[in-house]
């Protein structure tokens, strides 16, 4: 913040040094004799970030500072705008229409297939879909982002100067760009900066801090016109970027679920706190006032939960929508364990019916 306060008095971060001890303190209470110091390992810090983006790369890379013309206005919107953002990829995403998506690491199967079909029909309408990169949610909402590219080539998208293009995903991480975290999620990063955009605030060589996740959420919440909620535990991250954004006056929205789910509490007490209920990407879309169609491609209906073929199957039936173990749907069926087996393992090979941890299973609805 006193970083800013110094920017906004003198204009440059040469001014800042030059202006000299006592121009400072008519600025700040007292001044920053650090200013005066160069900080230790300063030099290789700027040799490895030249090397960085002067390198052989498939994608574009930047460094953009609060006076570059590509650094995201939405984000000057914040009340503590990062003073560097590293970039790698598609910078023009920037200035998408964006919606975050965000919710649990531990999210249930149909969390994740509601992330990806919510962010693969949003990425189709023309809308850049911001995450975390973390596992679970996060990282199916990238993916269903990324999905969407191989169907982008005559959908409008809200590209700038008017061009059609899908919206794809931009990933804002806490960890420096060089040190991915979790280190599962490489290959999704890789993707991510050849066919989206990775954003750091933090130098190449940051490793994976646990204060820095809270901190990354504020981008999140900032660059996008508002925030869905897929899943979320009461106390959650999730639910600290859905706070953030509706400090800065960006809509919350959130998918209901199971009353018996710890993952859709958050969920429940946002929509109590007068979060959006959507139950369709088109609901999104509506919310947030994004006027372009809901594209449409083998798969993806309208990007809600849907019935699946065979609804009236008398096992789909018994397995309702909530988590439930075999000794108990055998109790609902009048299935023996042979039998009732035998049909769960097909219902799980169709995608019908997903095995949870703890020999539970769950019904998977479509999208």
């Amino acid at each position: 913040m006193s970083a800013r306060k110094l920017l906004a008095a003198f204009g440059s971060p040469q001014a800042v040094f030059d202006a000299g001890p006592a121009a400072r303190r008519t600025v700040l209470t007292r001044d920053i004799p650090a200013l005066g110091v160069a900080p230790e390992g300063m030099v290789e810090q700027l040799a490895r970030t030249m090397a960085w983006l002067q390198g052989d790369a498939p994608a574009e890379r930047a460094l953009l500072s609060l006076a570059d013309p590509r650094y995201p206005a939405a984000l000057l919107e914040a009340a503590d705008p990062p003073l560097l953002l590293f970039a790698e990829g598609d910078l023009r995403l920037l200035s998408r229409p964006a919606v975050a998506i965000v919710g649990s690491r531990h999210a249930t199967p149909q969390g994740e297939n509601n992330a990806r079909a919510f962010a693969e029909v949003l990425s189709l309408a023309g809308v850049a879909v911001v995450s975390g990169l973390a596992r679970g949610i996060d990282a199916a909402a990238h993916e269903g982002a990324l999905a969407a590219l191989p169907q982008g080539a005559n959908l409008a998208g809200g590209a700038p100067g008017g061009s059609t293009s899908v919206g794809s995903t931009i990933a804002v991480v806490g960890t420096g760009l060089l040190q991915i975290y979790p280190k599962a999620h490489t290959a999704l990063a890789r993707r991510i900066a050849q066919h989206g955009l990775l954003l750091s605030e933090f130098l190449l060589d940051t490793p994976a801090l646990r204060a820095n996740f809270p901190k990354r959420n504020r981008i999140v919440a900032a660059l996008a016109r508002g925030t869905l909620v897929v899943e979320a535990a009461v106390q959650s991250g999730s639910l600290i970027t859905a706070r953030l954004a509706s400090e800065m006056g960006r809509e919350v929205l959130a998918i209901p679920g199971s009353i018996h789910a710890p993952q859709a509490r958050g969920c429940h007490a946002l929509i109590k706190q007068g979060a959006k209920l959507v139950e369709t990407a088109q609901d999104v879309l509506e919310e947030l006032r994004v006027d372009v169609p809901v594209a449409r491609h083998p798969g993806v209906v309208d990007a809600g939960p849907q019935e699946a073929p065979g609804a009236d199957d008398p096992l789909l039936l018994a397995l309702g929508f909530d988590p439930v173990s075999q000794e108990a749907l055998s109790a609902r069926t009048g299935m023996g364990p042979a039998e009732l087996g035998a049909r769960l393992l097909e219902l799980e090979l169709s995608g019908d019916v997903a095995r949870l941890p703890g020999q539970l299973f769950q019904r998977l609805g479509r999208a």
